[in-house]
């Protein structure tokens, strides 16, 4: 019995029972995905428990799992229904585009306790402080190069886009 299943694994193996290797390619020459939406880009983390996987496929190992629902991650490559993303720290996964959401959030990745501002500017007024790590919905990032108006549960308020991961450089979010 031992010699059959045995036997059997090896059949399996050689003729795809397990795909370990990912040979799509994730993205056309003019910068679109599978999907048609441009490639990279920003999304958000859709549950508190999302597992990160070594490949496009449940076959793949989980390497870790995402514990912050709302966190900033960029899409990076699609392959079916899986997208590679990377998120705040430069780690690269694969998850199931159902554990992905469309809103826009960042998250403060300056050490220590970040200023928010009632104005965007830096001399206005401090309404709150942010730790690094700290979610919140973007409401709206006008100009490219200042400041970014972002909802932390009931706090709203300004502050640099250099403290936040989520939004590219030169991106207006209106």
């Amino acid at each position: 019995m031992k010699a059959l299943f045995i036997t059997f694994t090896a059949i399996m193996l050689m003729f795809g029972g397990v795909n370990p290797v990912c040979s799509a390619e994730p993205q056309t020459d003019d910068g679109e995905s599978e999907t048609g939406l441009a490639l990279p880009r920003m999304v958000s983390l859709r549950s508190s428990l999302i597992n990160a996987r070594s490949g496009p496929g449940v076959r793949y190992p989980i390497e870790w799992v995402y514990k912050q629902k709302g966190a900033p991650v960029e899409i990076i490559a699609e392959f079916e229904l899986w997208r590679k993303i990377r998120d705040w720290e430069g780690s690269e996964t694969w998850v199931h585009k159902a554990m992905l959401s469309g809103r826009r959030f960042v998250k403060v990745t300056t050490p220590g306790e970040n200023n928010i501002y009632a104005k965007p500017e830096n001399g206005a007024k401090i309404i709150a402080k942010a730790e690094d790590g700290a979610v919140g919905e973007i409401e709206k990032c006008p100009n490219k190069d200042g400041m970014c108006l972002i909802k932390f549960d009931s706090v709203k308020g300004w502050m640099p886009r250099s403290a936040l991961f989520g939004i590219y450089d030169n991106e207006v979010v209106k």
